[in-house]
């Protein structure tokens, strides 16, 4: 058995009950997973449309079926029997590829995702799991790294504009959050002592990883919002100026496949959450202090309420905030997420390194207090240089200096930046009336 403590040298996963299940067995397990991953997605979106409403005061679906209940899959029959139109321009045996390329890594992610520990199934003891790997998180990481080329080869090979465009967006969101994405899961590794999913959940039969890896927990919840290009991360899809991003040419089943993947990355994203960092599928309080509640198929019911718990968040997020400006969504991955993912692996190594040495909990505890305010102190003076220079440079000459081509190509100024010849607000006002607000307001209504 496999522990979280610092001071014991953790002992290899056992994974011998896995790999000997009946081929019927196996079957079953990963028809169930299919059907778990297909069902999901109609839930999803229509608590997603009724959530939304009821946030933002409106009815949302109503019509097909009691409450609109069915209104999911009325959809999925509407794209499933609408005409599929392919653009005269696109590579078609790439485009036609794209959206199984995208769909599949998505539910071959759930094959190590554990469900509940081992029961009966017909007489057989399994585990609630199709397979385990020694290196099982990984093994997710890099199967839904592999999603993203459905994305990439979409945009490419419909033969347009926009979508080309959003599915470069997507690769550099992929390639910006997976390194803070897996930074954070380096800490529960080293906590762990195993990359084997069944190991860290048995791992978390005292606490849970969310309480004792906090900082890796939000690093992980804002990675995989990226990861899964939803609001406020939706920029592939951004409908303002991509139209409809990397899918704008898919129309009927092709656009469903993409819509699922869509889907079940966050369904596989919250699973993997709910592994890492919220005991998997152990019961949560108070339902733990019942002893058959780790038991039996009741874990299936902890692990799927967890999974929804963060459904839920990515319909509050897509609900509540607007969409980050692209220069704002690649700053926080770049110089907020990865630094403070690869500050707390330290932190989290230190710590480890100085525990098995034998060191006491002080001593621990001051190199950790020590170690991050040495990085809180960085990070303030690196901030407050950085305004410093701003506001020189917009006190000696009125606003930021702008170049539009001096990366090679035009952009558009930010806020705060003006063009060469560009007059500032009030420039033309005369110097008696420019400190005048009432005048200023007048000018403006005239």
């Amino acid at each position: 058995m496999n522990t979280h403590e610092y001071g014991t040298v953790a002992a290899p996963v056992d994974l011998s009950a896995f790999g000997h299940d009946p081929w019927w067995l196996v079957i079953g397990k990963a028809l169930a997973i299919f059907v778990f991953l297909v069902l999901t997605p109609l839930v999803a979106i229509y608590a997603e449309r009724k959530v939304m409403a009821r946030m933002q005061m409106r009815v949302g679906p109503n019509r097909v079926g009691p409450r609109g209940m069915l209104q999911s899959l009325a959809d999925g029959i509407k794209l499933a029997l609408k005409e599929g139109i392919t653009p005269t321009g696109a590579d078609k045996p790439i485009y036609l590829l794209a959206p199984v390329i995208a769909v599949v890594p998505a539910f071959m992610a759930f094959a190590v995702i554990p469900f509940g520990p081992q029961v009966s199934i017909f007489g057989t003891r399994s585990p609630l799991q199709l397979t385990d790997l020694p290196v099982g998180v990984l093994y997710i990481l890099a199967v839904t790294s592999i999603g993203v080329y459905g994305i990439v080869l979409a945009g490419w090979s419909s033969g347009s504009t926009y979508p080309l465009l959003g599915a470069l967006r997507s690769t550099a969101q992929v390639i910006s959050y997976e390194v803070a994405m897996g930074l954070s899961f380096a800490a529960v590794f080293l906590y762990a002592g195993t990359m084997s999913t069944s190991g860290i959940v048995d791992a978390q039969q005292g606490a849970w990883y969310v309480f004792l890896l906090l900082p890796s927990f939000l690093i992980y919840v804002t990675a995989m919002v990226g990861e899964t290009n939803r609001a406020p991360f939706d920029l592939p899809e951004a409908e303002g100026e991509l139209v409809g991003g990397f899918h704008t040419e898919y129309s009927s089943l092709k656009f469903a496949m993409f819509m699922l993947a869509e889907y079940v990355n966050m369904v596989t994203v919250s699973a993997l959450a709910t592994t890492l960092f919220l005991g998997g599928w152990h019961a949560p309080f108070p339902f733990n202090l019942w002893d058959g509640a780790n038991s039996g198929w009741w874990p299936v019911l902890w692990f799927v309420a967890k999974v929804w718990g963060f459904l839920f968040v990515f319909i509050w997020l897509r609900s509540t905030l607007p969409r980050l400006r692209y220069d704002q969504f690649m700053n926080l991955g770049w110089k907020v997420l990865i630094p403070a993912a690869l500050v707390w692996v330290m932190v989290i190594a230190t710590v480890r390194a100085f525990r098995n040495e034998g060191y006491n909990t002080w001593v621990v505890l001051l190199c950790v207090a020590l170690v991050l305010g040495a990085a809180l102190l960085i990070v303030l003076a690196g901030t407050y240089r950085g305004r410093r220079r701003t506001a020189a440079l917009v006190t000696a000459s009125g606003t930021l200096p702008f170049d539009a081509m001096s990366g090679g190509f035009p952009v558009p100024p930010l806020p705060g930046q003006k063009l060469p010849g560009q007059k500032l607000p009030g420039q033309n006002v005369p110097p008696q009336r420019r400190t005048d607000v009432s005048d200023t307001s007048e000018d403006s209504h005239a």
